[in-house]
């Protein structure tokens, strides 16, 4: 019961602060449960909440569906002969598992077991540092997650330029921010200081003290809505544009010529590279005027002095993404948009150690050229992890190293994967697959076990993700369990699936560097008390606030590099990128709309919804009732020029596949460029109508063909495709409308 004297509650129920974490948002909730079913009654935002103000979206809104409704699993099930499933005790599922662990890895080697964090994974703090130390402890280099098959390009961006120790500017105290292909009033993701926490109110007051944003999209977004300048580009074209915008910079001079030569290699290749795409060259490639590429320029680089580039899966899915996302973050270098020697640091962490922050390059550390390299397409590691994009490839190539056990964590890789028919082939074709999910999901439907966890109110946690850069003050906050588990039921806490495997395997564990007693397993306040073992406050006072609190923490400012560090320089313009650039110039710029000898009408973008994350809560009633199906979304003027109304049944063709779809107007597309939401789509053996579930775009993107050459990571936007008319009731045989010119 929290101590807020605001809150009463009717007989028999009590009222619980807590906080989400479905996303990155962490948005603070209120929770009503009836003690006589431990059911919860009522959840909306906590308006006293100091991160999020009251703010919550629909799927916090619907937790009492996800938690309570009947598409939960609430009990481990193992794959029979015929395919069905059947209730098995969770110990004897452990302990099945775990032999065929044992037995895999003892004939193949220990890379043959694979490990993937989904997206849920990410937001549950104990089975985050729980998997690692498993990982390690089974000493497998088949780490695989969401990342190398979303924004991977941030992470060869970073190795390939280097990185700020400091960080970079915080929106809290900047004066212009950039959004690249990110729409964060939509998919409350956090990059690089972007507030998610009540995005709405927080971009508004931004603009009440002065703030400018600068908008890069194919569609007029929900943020866009906000923008002092809308790039409306093509799909994929985010390198042309930004070579343009750093050409304009250099050309004026509105770089900064401090930093520049105090931190900076590569500014005579950078200005050789970028020279050729001019304000005028980028209209004709990329579709933004001259004059508002000049501007943008102007506005970001010289009338601003604070504020930084940021991006999410626009560019980050599209081709040569790498490419894209090193000209982003040359632009931020450029202009020197970093805290400095000096500068105070507004979130020191409430729930970290102190530790110096320092103004100093992070060298470029290119893993993939010097670590280890998988069998597979000769492809390297990021921090550690192998490439999501070719997890297919190491499940169905023979050989040393071949995965042939996989534990999926909090995600659904069958929808999240290129090509899904030979993603499905690979899942089945596994010896052993184990899904950690609450719900019958695409990929669960293929596991020999799945093991149903605990959901977010019935668990203790922490925000520890992104604490620093999530939060813009020293915040934390300490949930309890709010609900205990559903009757009956023998879900699971992620974290102890990890722990109780390594206990039959005889592994000993250390968690977070700690060795954990392999024979009386810890509580889940245990596991947080050793996250916050050295933390500023003490994890029994963060205890003692419900509903979070910003900790008054001894001020802290950036202090000077390390001697040692004190020479290390951003690498702007590397070889490896100075040809790729050199290529995009050279191209021909129609090649954009052409595939296997065919020359196609539209570009295909991915685009989030907000009632779901990414392949998540689709099947919960209320939001099955708003968004039933993913349709594609296309300007009027294209649906007119195609002969086509709103609401027309459609194909979706590209060079490998071909999707229905019900076509839907929307005035925010600009001409040429389509839309669909990612995620959606039953498995193909379910036969269900297109209204009942929707598709997968990525039955249109091959596994090996559209992707980027260092990270595997496939071209999900840009694809080139285009609209077919259909029959309400065809299914096969299109016939074709004409394209649009």
């Amino acid at each position: 019961m929290s101590e807020r004297e605001d809150i009463q509650t009717p007989p028999g129920t009590r009222e619980v602060l807590t906080f989400c974490r479905i996303c990155a948002g962490k948005c603070g909730m209120k929770i009503t449960v009836d003690d006589s079913t431990n059911r919860m009654v009522d959840v909306r935002g906590d308006h006293q909440h100091a991160m999020t103000s009251g703010y919550a979206c629909i799927k916090g809104l619907q937790s009492a569906a996800i938690h309570h409704g009947p598409q939960r699993l609430l009990k481990p099930l193992k794959k029979q002969p015929d395919g069905s499933f059947a209730e098995i005790p969770l110990a004897q599922a452990l302990d099945e598992i775990a032999a065929r662990i044992r037995t895999l890895t003892a004939e193949s080697g220990a890379d043959t077991l694979g490990l993937f964090r989904g997206t849920a994974h990410y937001s549950n703090s104990t089975a985050f540092a729980m998997m690692s130390s498993f990982i390690r402890a089974t000493r497998t280099r088949s780490r695989f997650s969401t990342m190398t098959i979303d924004q991977s390009a941030k992470w060869v961006a970073e190795q390939r330029l280097g990185n700020w120790g400091a960080g970079r500017n915080r929106f809290n105290d900047s004066d212009v921010w950039m959004f690249v292909g990110y729409n964060p009033l939509v998919s409350l993701l956090g990059n690089n200081g972007t507030p998610v926490l009540n995005p709405t109110k927080r971009m508004k007051e931004a603009r009440v003290r002065g703030m400018k944003f600068i908008v890069v999209d194919p569609r007029r977004t929900e943020t866009a809505h906000y923008a002092d300048i809308h790039l409306q580009l093509f799909p994929g074209e985010d390198p042309t544009l930004f070579a343009g915008l750093l050409r304009c910079i250099l050309a004026n001079g509105w770089e900064d010529r401090e930093f520049c030569a105090r931190h900076v290699n590569g500014l005579d290749a950078l200005r050789r590279a970028v020279d050729p795409f001019t304000p005028e060259y980028v209209e004709r490639r990329a579709g933004v005027p001259a004059g508002k590429l000049i501007a943008a320029a102007e506005l970001f680089a010289s009338t601003s002095q604070r504020g930084i580039a940021v991006s999410a899966t626009g560019p980050d899915m599209a081709p040569r993404s790498n490419l894209a996302e090193h000209l982003i973050e040359v632009l931020n270098v450029v202009c020197g948009r970093f805290l400095r020697e000096g500068d105070t640091v507004q979130n020191p962490g409430a729930m970290s150690p102190r530790r110096p922050i320092r103004a100093e390059v992070i060298a470029p550390g290119r893993s993939w050229e010097t670590g280890y390299k998988s069998r597979v397409r000769n492809l390297g590691t990021l921090y550690g992890e192998k490439m999501a994009g070719a997890l297919a490839d190491e499940i169905l190539t023979p050989g040393d190293g071949q995965i042939r056990a996989l534990i999926v964590d909090g995600g659904n890789p069958v929808n999240a994967l290129p090509e899904r028919g030979r993603a499905i082939e690979a899942m089945q074709a596994l010896d052993l697959l184990v899904t950690i999910d609450p719900y019958m999901s695409e990929t669960a439907q293929l596991a020999h076990y799945i093991l149903p966890p605990t959901l977010m109110f019935e668990r203790a946690d922490l925000p520890l993700l992104f604490e620093r850069s999530g939060f813009p003050e020293p915040f934390a906050q300490y949930t309890p369990a709010v609900l205990p588990p559903p009757a009956g039921s023998e879900v699971v806490e992620d974290w102890y699936v990890f722990y109780a495997l390594a206990q039959r395997l005889g592994l000993d564990m250390q968690f977070e560097g700690t060795p954990l007693d392999m024979q009386n397993a810890p509580s889940n306040d245990d596991l947080l008390a050793l996250l916050l073992r050295d933390s500023e406050v003490p994890f029994d006072e963060i205890k003692k606030h419900p509903g979070g609190k910003v900790f008054e923490l001894p001020p802290q400012t950036v202090a000077a590099a390390k001697p040692e560090r004190a020479a290390n320089r951003f690498e702007v313009m590397p070889a490896d990128v100075f040809e790729e650039l050199a290529e995009v110039a050279a191209e021909d710029a129609a090649q954009a709309l052409q595939r296997g000898g065919r020359q196609f009408g539209f570009r295909l973008s991915v685009r989030r919804s907000r009632d779901v994350m990414n392949t998540t809560f689709r099947d919960v009633p209320a939001i099955r009732k708003r968004v039933p199906y993913n349709p594609v979304f296309l300007n009027p003027q294209d649906l007119q020029t195609l002969g086509l109304v709103d609401g027309a049944p459609v194909f979706i063709e590209s060079a490998h596949g071909r999707i229905e779809a019900i076509a839907e107007a929307d005035a925010t597309m600009r001409q040429g460029v389509i839309s669909m939401f990612h995620g959606f789509g039953k498995m193909p053996n379910q036969h269900t109508d297109y209204e009942d579930g929707g598709v997968n775009i990525n039955d249109m993107v091959p596994t090996g063909e559209y992707v980027e050459p260092i990270n595997a990571m496939p071209w999900y936007s840009a694809v080139p495709v285009d609209i077919v008319a259909r029959a309400a009731d065809e299914h096969d045989q299109p016939q074709r409308v004409s394209q649009r010119q």
